[in-house]
């Protein structure tokens, strides 16, 4: 499990595929060497993905994690190349503090950003989402975009708005997010129970 606060963000070293549908990616961060196990969970632009490896190249931390055909259909982790920023957050542990809201490291769909509004030291970013997970978005609700949480603003028919405060776009790839750019979205937890819980009631 994981809060949506983003630790780090770390770069894309290398893609490589292993098998059909299978892609073994290596990405540089700023973590201890140490203190990432293999097997842990690491949530990449909001991926939950298992460590397999780990190394130091160049001076710099790097993990491994395998994506699969199922990860790479339904999330943008297909579009990652050498290079690409990804945000990062540790899974948590008992104890940590809950500063964002619950997230599971599960996908249920990609957002386009389809205009993008710079304000003073601030941005407000559109984005259009995928018909099937847009009855789970509301206003003042909380969503989860590349691993970032976040408080929706309007919702409007396929759309939806948040706004990015300076500190998050300050650590997180949000500062270089442009029209056209596909985000992963993990709706809120408890919307999706109480959507659930509503439909099994009628």
């Amino acid at each position: 499990m994981f809060t949506g606060i983003v630790s780090d963000v770390g770069e894309v070293i290398s893609v490589r595929p292993r098998g059909e549908g299978l892609h073994r990616l290596k990405i540089a961060c700023g973590y201890e060497r140490a203190s990432i196990g293999e097997g842990a969970s690491i949530a990449c632009s909001g991926v939950c993905l298992t460590v397999v490896g780990t190394g130091v190249e160049d001076g710099r931390t790097w993990f491994a994690v395998d994506a699969g055909a199922e990860t790479l259909r339904l999330t943008n982790v297909g579009r990652w190349r050498q290079g690409t920023r990804v945000n990062l957050e540790r899974a948590l542990k008992f104890g940590d503090e809950l500063g964002g809201h619950i997230v599971s490291g599960h996908i249920d769909g990609i957002a386009e950003v389809i205009a993008r509004e710079d304000l003073p030291d601030m941005a407000r970013l559109v984005l259009r989402g995928p018909a099937p997970i847009m009855r789970f978005i509301a206003p003042k609700g909380s969503v989860t975009l590349d691993g970032v949480a976040l408080t929706v603003n309007v919702v409007e028919a396929d759309t939806f708005s948040v706004l990015i405060i300076p500190h998050t776009l300050q650590v997180t790839t949000f500062r270089d997010s442009r029209e056209g750019d596909a985000l992963n979205v993990e709706v809120d937890l408890l919307a999706r129970y109480a959507l659930r819980l509503a439909e099994t009631a009628r």
